[in-house]
């Protein structure tokens, strides 16, 4: 009952975020490391793959809720547990030499996903708090 209540919110949907931007961020982070290591190519996680996956992963649960009992998503399996194996092939290496700035721009973008999606994420919890505690 509680895990079809909280598929029905974006909780799940934000988790993902956070977790790609997290693995992405850790990616970024040894590329700048490695800025100057002869040879080393940058490496990246795709955006675009990412957010990909996670409307497809949306779309499958959002048909599994139609006409459908509040346990339907529940019966039919996390939608998103598909996202989360994807990411680990979403690598992609970059042949060119992108420099430090480019990366610490990539960087800082990551760091706002991540930190609007906590915000989302944060403020749902606090609504699911107030709600259970009957608070408005």
């Amino acid at each position: 009952m509680l895990s079809s209540l909280f598929n029905a919110t974006t909780i799940p949907v934000l988790e993902q975020v956070v977790g790609f931007a997290q693995d992405r961020h850790q990616v970024l982070a040894g590329n700048v490391a490695n800025i100057d290591t002869p040879g080393y190519r940058t490496r990246d996680l795709s955006p675009e793959l990412f957010e990909a996956s996670l409307q497809r992963a949306m779309r499958k649960r959002d048909q599994g809720q139609q006409g459908a009992s509040f346990g339907g998503a529940a019966r039919s399996g996390d939608p998103f547990a598909a996202v989360r194996d994807d990411v680990k092939n979403m690598v992609r290496h970059d042949e060119s030499n992108v420099g430090y700035e480019a990366q610490i721009t990539e960087l800082a973008k990551n760091q706002m996903t991540h930190n609007l999606a906590m915000s989302v994420l944060t403020n749902q919890f606090q609504l699911l708090g107030a709600a259970i505690s009957e608070r408005a």
